[in-house]
């Protein structure tokens, strides 16, 4: 392609972009000076009265399907902190004992206490993600150097309804 030709056509394509941006028009200083954006009023605009959706029926049994089998979890795939780990005979004394030092350090953070045969178990937190648990690890690894994070079932996180917080059921 000609050199020419490049230029004819990058001259064309700003031109063009010109046109555009003066198809806007933007407030002037005197009309945002006097508003308030929390007392703009807005029109709904509707778009389509009526919309069929068309789907395949087995999409509703797979959905139905697993909301059944997850009302039965009593949590949802997530990382805690482990910060202590034991099965000696005082194991359970010792992992009340670092549960109620742990909250009293940090007490924004849930603390779990779990027994499986021989073992005592405390885990610390609820996270999504291993990142969100990271965070937390980084913070206690001071005061627990032991700690590691682990996959776990976490608690199901909690929904604002209305003026207050609440698990779903």
């Amino acid at each position: 392609m000609g050199t020419m030709r490049r230029y004819f056509l990058f001259i064309a394509g700003l031109f063009f972009c010109q046109m555009l941006t003066a198809q806007v028009i933007f407030p002037s200083a005197s009309d945002i000076a006097g508003t308030d954006s929390a007392h703009i009023e807005t029109v709904p605009l509707t778009i389509f009265e009526n919309v069929e959706v068309n789907q395949d029926p087995r999409l509703e049994k797979m959905l139905k399907w697993h909301v059944e089998n997850n009302q039965k979890r009593d949590g949802i795939n997530g990382f805690r902190v482990e910060i202590f780990f034991s099965s000696a005979l005082s194991a359970k004394e010792q992992a009340l004992k670092k549960k109620k030092e742990f909250l009293s350090k940090y007490p924004e953070y849930n603390v779990h206490v779990k027994f499986s045969a021989p073992n005592f178990r405390v885990r610390v937190g609820d996270f999504r993600t291993k990142n969100e648990a990271l965070k937390l690890y980084k913070e206690i690894q001071k005061d627990y150097p032991g700690a590691f994070i682990v996959p776990d079932i976490i608690d199901f996180p909690l929904l604002k309804t209305e003026n207050n917080y609440e698990r779903p059921d």
